[in-house]
């Protein structure tokens, strides 16, 4: 059984969750790819338990995350049984319901059937008796959003999960999910958007000043735009990218155009002035804006997730960077 390390908790900034009592590491490992079956099991396990040394106490996952769908949730099932069942009451793990997971009407969206049936596999799966956090993880607008609302809201009083949040919802659906739980008896922690320097809709579209005025955490995914922002893609597509990938149907070559090439070279050359890869620029910008509690991470080898925590070396900007991050991102 792991051993982790006994300075972590000197490593890792930790801010607290909107107006809740709870808190998160400034990054919190997600799981989405490259934690199922797709990997061999002890390269998971190692980027796992290297997290956990540095400081990272929040694991993200869905019901559906690995390939097949499910695997990440067994994978880290038995590295909690393994090696983190000693210290279960230092991490916080999420998961979520909502996409496509089983065959017929009910392994999908958001019906009472599919969310109460995904928490009991999804805690089977992870060897848990709760989750700290439980998402629906998208908009269903064929479900009355009172039904999955109270649902979520039963699942905490049902003890299988302490707190539950929202992904990829609009700031006026967020705010009525809200009301709604609140009537419960219920708040609402955090919502999980994706958010990046390349997608900024979080901010535009009024959810980021919607969750604040709520007292709701927000923690956005595809951070670096699905690896846009890793600056992988400034001069050519790697043969071994998620871009040249058949199977990724999120991105594309037709997504690299010479307008974000540029882009990219000017963010790449502030990056390089702070010191920083462009990837821990985007990583620190967004750890920095408005309403961010904590970012989810993602990563494919040990050796990116020791860049991306480097980027926790540097979290403060000027001015006139921001400035100039801004008139490149508006160009």
């Amino acid at each position: 059984m792991d051993k982790p390390a006994k300075d972590r908790y000197e490593k890792m900034p930790y801010n607290r969750v909107g107006r809740s009592g709870l808190k998160l590491p400034q990054l919190s490992l997600g799981l989405w790819q490259n934690f199922g079956e797709e990997k061999p099991y002890e390269e998971v396990r190692k980027i796992i338990l290297k997290a956990f040394d540095n400081g990272i106490t929040h694991f993200d996952l869905a019901n559906n995350y690995g390939r097949p769908a499910g695997s990440a949730e067994r994978n880290f099932g038995r590295i909690m049984r393994e090696d983190l069942a000693p210290y279960r009451d230092e991490l916080i793990i999420s998961t979520k319901a909502g996409f496509g997971m089983w065959e017929g009407p009910y392994g999908d969206l958001g019906s009472r059937k599919h969310l109460m049936a995904s928490i009991d596999q999804s805690l089977e799966r992870l060897n848990l008796d709760y989750v700290d956090i439980f998402y629906h993880h998208r908009p269903d607008y064929d479900t009355p959003l009172e039904e999955t609302m109270k649902a979520l809201a039963d699942i905490v009083k049902q003890g299988k999960a302490l707190y539950v949040g929202i992904s990829n919802y609009p700031a006026e659906r967020a705010r009525r999910a809200i009301k709604i739980l609140r009537g419960h008896g219920v708040k609402m922690l955090i919502t999980q958007p994706h958010f990046s320097m390349l997608d900024r809709w979080v901010q535009t579209e009024g959810l980021a000043d919607a969750m604040i005025d709520e007292g709701v955490g927000i923690i956005p995914f595809s951070i670096l735009s699905q690896g846009l922002l890793t600056g992988k893609y400034i001069d050519k597509i790697p043969e071994d990218s998620r871009v040249a990938d058949p199977d990724v149907w999120f991105l594309s070559e037709d997504n690299i155009t010479e307008d974000l090439r540029d882009k990219l070279k000017k963010l790449q050359t502030i990056a390089e002035k702070r010191g920083q890869s462009l990837a821990q620029m985007a990583i620190a910008w967004t750890c920095v804006q408005k309403g961010i509690t904590s970012v989810l991470i993602g990563v494919s080898k040990l050796s990116q997730l020791e860049n991306n925590l480097e980027a926790l070396e540097n979290l403060s900007f000027s001015k006139d960077e921001l400035d100039a991050i801004d008139r490149i991102l508006n160009a």
